[in-house]
């Protein structure tokens, strides 16, 4: 491999011209794909600045699932192919790859990305198929590869590894970063995906943007800061401006900011300013998606504050991961401040913009107890849309990936096929699936721990966040000093005899996360229902409400909440619990409701509930009361449009009860 020759094909008239294929094969969602940044960057990086561009001639590239012969076929003419893998795109691109070296030995297989190791020893020996792996950013080594063909001297070339001719496993230094990003062209401006925007009429595209490279954090989860370093380097902002517009222009409703700390640069509310202006103008994009800087409070807050009041985004992150001390010291991300997040989901609270807390299951140190502590805490702090439970998964170049790592906190890993929330299969692609490493238990959350936690989450999921028990949930933590978690898990060891239902939703849950303890999905796929994958406490809301198990469910609530209330000593109007009950049921959307009601109330339930949601509350009074449910305004004919419109779309938002503003659609898997 050190000395390999390649073989040309002559075309064109010119007998060493290069074809080259790319392929960097996303997830779609909801029936759309993004144009492929990775692949587009190094294309325009090789026409910008090889010495001699006109050798290369680059097949139309393969961005999304297909048939695998169909793109083995397509991907046969060229001489070098490059691949950008990660962990959604891997084993469908390791497959292809060695299809087509049985097909054609000659051809040359290059592998880049986050999923190829940093030590690829072992991946290079089990794929021979795979000429070259790459490390790190892409541009110049791709460059420099394609630059010497046909007669390559790999010695020359930093950060890649390959298998020599000897058999013998070659790692060359690592080249420095581009610091002068300039450098690199923008395949969006240069013309690089004109031709396929064309050449696939029928697609919506969606848009990745990058407008600066690093990340200064070392989460041991993440393998952000491991693949690109430390330092932030920065894409010039003409360019971006003009890649603002060129979304515009080409009416991009999506983007997707590849930024690992939006908002971390003074320049990125000007950023937000500009998109804001061009949406103003022309309508697109409809969206912009980033992921929040940590620790630049303010300038998180002015960022995320311009890009809701416009509608680009559709909710906030507070990414916490965890609020345990212990837990954050084992991940390294005690630098980033508990306290920051907090103070951003009050000042968005206050003024009425959404948000929603990430949290992360399995992390290192976490118990069960840090855990649900940590839930309550957040919900106590204002968090009542949604709190994302996302179960860990390990990432091969991040710290958490190495073994040693693994075994100092007791890490228990299985194989889980990878689904997007409200994805199907079709999403997907079934002829090859690919495989996430979840953590189902560390040495402070054994599995049955594990197996408690998660069904806690939904639990949390279904009562607050899903908002079915939410209103009385608020009003007795409220007023009768009860805790988040205190509340919620009471309903986790119910007496199965007198509490049919709420055992039943318990006892789902404890089968679910034993199910992905096994490595089975991570939700609920149901053919009848959409033929999407539910997290399992939506899952349980719909079967609540189609085999109208409601009524039973909110007898045994009231039963069950006004014993604990007993049994804790507090005095609470029994006329108070029932009413408060009565209202949250009876405002969750649900089909075949075309008609206005009135709900009557001895007290302010539902001013007294959005206070508390809002950040401000006010005196809950005893005042008879009757509450009009426009349910006219919002009705639903069928099921179908009830599951997508109000359970699906509603996911991001809580819009489960009628008195919510209108929800509009959300992409699956990006929330």
């Amino acid at each position: 491999m050190s000395d390999l020759k390649l073989k040309q094909k002559n075309t064109s008239g010119s007998p060493d011209k290069v074809i080259v294929g790319l392929v960097q094969i996303n997830n779609s969602f909801s029936g759309q794909n993004y144009l492929p940044l990775s692949i587009g960057l190094l294309e325009s990086f090789v026409r910008s600045n090889s010495s001699h561009s006109d050798r290369y001639e680059f097949l139309s590239p393969i961005y999304s699932r297909s048939d695998i012969s169909q793109m083995v076929d397509h991907l046969s003419q060229a001489q070098i192919i490059g691949f950008s893998v990660y962990i959604w795109n891997i084993r469908i691109s390791l497959e292809i790859a060695r299809r087509i070296k049985a097909l054609n030995p000659n051809i040359m297989i290059i592998m880049g990305g986050p999923q190829v190791p940093d030590n690829p020893r072992e991946f290079l020996y089990e794929n021979r198929f795979v000429d070259i792996v790459c490390h790190g950013e892409g541009e110049m080594t791709f460059l420099s590869i394609l630059d010497q063909s046909p007669n390559f001297s790999l010695r020359d070339i930093g950060s890649i590894s390959y298998i020599d001719d000897a058999e013998k496993y070659i790692t060359n230094p690592r080249s420095p970063r581009i610091q002068n990003l300039s450098l690199a062209s923008s395949p969006y401006l240069d013309g690089t995906f004109d031709r396929l925007i064309i050449d696939q009429p029928q697609e919506a595209w969606l848009a990745l943007w990058e407008t600066n490279r690093g990340c200064p954090f070392s989460c041991t989860f993440c393998d952000w800061g491991s693949a690109t370093a430390s330092k932030v380097y920065s894409f010039d902002m003409d360019r971006l401006k003009k890649e603002i517009n060129w979304f515009s222009e080409n009416k991009i409703e999506f983007v997707f900011c590849c930024d690992a700390n939006f908002g971390i640069l003074p320049r990125d509310l000007e950023l937000a300013q500009h998109i804001v202006q061009i949406k103003e103008e022309s309508g697109y994009p409809h969206a912009l998606s980033v992921q929040n800087t940590k620790n630049a409070t303010e300038r998180a807050y002015e960022v995320q504050k311009l890009l809701a009041n416009s509608g680009l985004n559709k909710g906030v992150t507070i990414s916490l991961q965890s609020v345990d001390e212990h837990t954050l010291k084992s991940i390294k991300r005690q630098n980033i401040s508990t306290e920051s997040f907090q103070e951003l989901q009050h000042r968005f609270t206050r003024d009425k913009i959404e948000t929603y807390s990430d949290m992360i299951l399995g992390l290192p140190g976490e118990t069960y107890d840090s855990f649900l502590d940590g839930i309550s805490y957040v919900i106590e702090n204002g968090q009542h849309n949604r709190i994302q439970f996302n179960n860990l998964s390990i990432l091969p170049n991040a710290e958490m990936g190495d073994p040693e790592y693994q075994q100092k906190y007791g890490m228990v890993i299985v194989e889980s096929q990878i689904f997007n929330i409200h994805g199907s299969n079709e999403d997907i692609g079934e002829e090859i699936a690919e495989i996430q490493q979840l953590v189902i238990a560390t040495e402070a959350m054994p599995k049955e721990d594990w197996v408690r936690t998660r069904a806690f989450c939904w639990l949390t999921g279904l009562l607050h966040f899903d908002k079915i028990l939410q209103i009385p949930l608020i009003l007795i933590h409220e007023t009768c000093d009860i805790s988040y978690r205190r509340l919620l898990e009471s309903f986790a060891d119910l007496p199965n005899n007198d509490y049919p239902v709420i055992s039943e939703i318990i006892e789902f849950f404890h089968e679910k996360a034993r199910s992905i303890q096994k490595g089975e999905s991570e939700y609920c796929h149901s053919r009848e229902w959409l033929n999407i994958g539910w997290p399992a406490d939506e899952y349980v809301l719909i079967d609540l409400c189609v085999s109208r198990k409601l009524d039973s469910f909110y007898a045994e609530v009231e039963n069950h909440l006004s014993k604990l209330l007993a049994d804790s000593l507090i005095r609470h109007p029994e006329s108070l619990l029932h009413d408060t009950i009565n209202l949250n049921k009876k405002l969750i959307k649900l089909p075949f409701q075309f008609d206005d009601i009135d709900v009557p109330c001895s007290h302010n339930i539902w001013e007294y509930y959005q206070s508390v949601v809002s950040g401000s509350p006010i005196t809950l009074d005893h005042i008879d009361t009757v509450y009009h449910i426009d349910r006219s305004r919002s009705s639903y004919s069928d099921w179908d449009t009830w599951l997508r419109e109000v359970i699906w779309y509603g996911n991001k938002k809580g819009a489960y009860l009628y008195g919510s503003e209108l929800v509009t659609p959300q992409l699956s898997g990006h929330y």
